[in-house]
């Protein structure tokens, strides 16, 4: 029998829910050690929020721990590979099985609509726990060619206790792109989830310890960048820092790798990921790639299609058939809605930070064609319609910028070179598309943008066999794919000579 998912369907499931947002260490939630709590402000309705445990630099400690004596004790790495690889697909069906559950504590943080955490956010990150679980019995250790009287095993071994801090545009999934990995290599994970967006992390947790998972081996501490993620990333006894957010906490975060043990750190940070539309390309397909790649998520998406470069010949049409587009097919409205595709904003200072870097931009001389203004400000939510500029030039701040907010800045361009040139004028490396139907031309420019992941006449699509990651100050390693274990993991060579 097929759902009928309507507003008050959700609002109903909602009530019946239990907002659990103590830490969850050793296997069990528990209060912060001090007591204390935080609320945060709902992004849909700015009622307020669950109350969650402040976890500070005690907490952190208490959670490495837990997540060390798990490490030390063998319980979970020395496994036979088959049977971690069974908790790790019962852990995946638990997830689906709990599948509205976490879409509604998804959609209560985060303010998307809840049929996109459900059919999106929560999907992808049970495949990605069943990938990596799928991975675990796949792994080989290598023997070296040496001479006849010696014999070298290289074996590639888990580094430890890995510390995990996300962000909240993406919990799930990217949860799901880094505990995967870490987990399947054997290591013991210390997750601070962005104290905007705890709730399913604290529930993913759970289900992990229901599916088998060792108590220990994956521990949630809730709190405040400055107060968990910082200590978290300055422990001592932490092997690995992996962080996906902005760039500008990236480098904090290298800087406190140095400062502490020279721990590993893994960085996806920001982007200003530029489509290039040729005028020979399928306008309608750069259109509708254009308009999704940019508003999908209220642009609340690091490799966001935020730079449209466009071949000034056929600039105007294109920026018609984006705003088409947008007006029937994009719908913002009330996350419960089920004709949402967009919903809010994360927070107040968040859409306050949006709505001024639209008006700096308007003062350098950017020119608004339609949208970029806030509404649905009587449901109390935060909430900024899908909007174009045009008049630009990449050294405005709307075209250098991360806005994490629906805007598109268009420029346009008159040779392939200058549309490479601007492409690659940017201090992030994320992602970037280009539409052709010149298959030369298509092959030439997506080899010369300067990023990690470059589409041709399409937009954001991939799976879990493909890496992702940035060059430049987009960060470096990578995400997905079976590349994403081996940062997680250390090479040890066993050396054996004979006679």
């Amino acid at each position: 029998m097929t759902t009928t998912y309507t507003r008050d369907y959700w609002e109903s499931a909602l009530s019946t829910l239990k907002l659990e947002g103590r830490l969850f260490i050793g296997g069990d939630y528990r209060p912060a050690l001090s007591g204390e709590t935080f609320t945060r402000p709902r992004p849909m309705d700015g009622k307020p929020g669950t109350p969650l445990a402040r976890g500070v630099g005690a907490d952190i400690d208490t959670a490495v721990g837990s997540a060390r004596a798990a490490f030390e004790s063998g319980v979970w790495r020395k496994q036979e590979p088959l049977e971690k690889k069974k908790v790790m697909l019962r852990w995946a069906e638990l997830i689906r099985a709990h599948a509205e559950e976490l879409a509604v504590l998804e959609t209560l943080d985060v303010g998307k609509p809840v049929l996109a955490s459900l059919n999106v956010d929560v999907r992808l990150c049970a495949d990605g726990i069943q990938y990596y679980g799928e991975m675990i019995d796949k792994q080989y250790d290598e023997i070296a060619p040496t001479g006849p009287n010696a014999r070298a095993l290289v074996r590639k071994e888990p580094l430890g206790v890995i510390g995990v801090i996300t962000p909240w545009n993406y919990p799930m999934i990217i949860d799901a792109w880094k505990l995967g990995p870490a987990i399947a290599a054997g290591n013991s994970v210390v997750l601070k989830p962005a104290e905007q967006s705890s709730l399913s992390a604290l529930r993913l947790a759970a289900l992990a310890v229901e599916a088998g998972l060792p108590p220990g081996v994956f521990n949630v501490v809730t709190g405040y960048g400055e107060e968990a993620g910082k200590p978290l990333a300055l422990h001592m006894d932490v092997d690995m820092i992996a962080f996906t957010g902005s760039t500008e906490v990236g480098k904090l975060i290298m800087g406190y790798a140095a400062q502490s043990n020279v721990k590993r750190v893994a960085l996806e940070l920001g982007g200003k990921s530029p489509i290039v539309v040729f005028e020979d390309a399928d306008l309608d397909a750069a259109a509708s790639a254009a308009a999704w790649g940019c508003f999908y998520n209220a642009g609340e998406t690091c490799h966001a299609s935020t730079r449209l470069l466009v071949q000034r010949s056929v600039q105007e049409k294109l920026i018609a058939k984006i705003e088409a587009v947008t007006a029937s097919d994009i719908a913002l409205a009330h996350p419960f809605e089920p004709s949402s595709q967009i919903g809010a904003l994360i927070d107040e200072a968040h859409m306050e930070k949006v709505l001024g870097m639209i008006a700096a931009g308007e003062t350098e001389g950017a020119k608004r064609v339609f949208g970029a203004e806030r509404v649905l400000s009587e449901t109390g939510g935060f909430y900024i319609s899908p909007g174009v500029f045009i008049d630009m030039t990449n050294d405005m701040s709307l075209a250098r910028q991360e806005i994490f907010g629906p805007v598109l800045a268009v420029i346009p361009f008159d040779t392939e070179e200058e549309a490479l040139r601007l492409a690659n004028d940017t201090i992030y490396g994320l992602a970037g598309a280009v539409f052709t139907k010149d298959m030369d031309r298509a092959h030439r420019v997506s080899e010369a943008i300067h990023a990690g992941t470059v589409w041709i006449n399409t937009y954001d699509m991939a799976n879990f066999s493909t890496p992702f990651g940035g060059f430049k100050q987009s960060g470096f390693g990578r995400d997905r794919s079976v590349h994403a274990i081996d940062k997680y993991c250390d090479y040890k060579t066993i050396w054996q000579q004979f006679g």
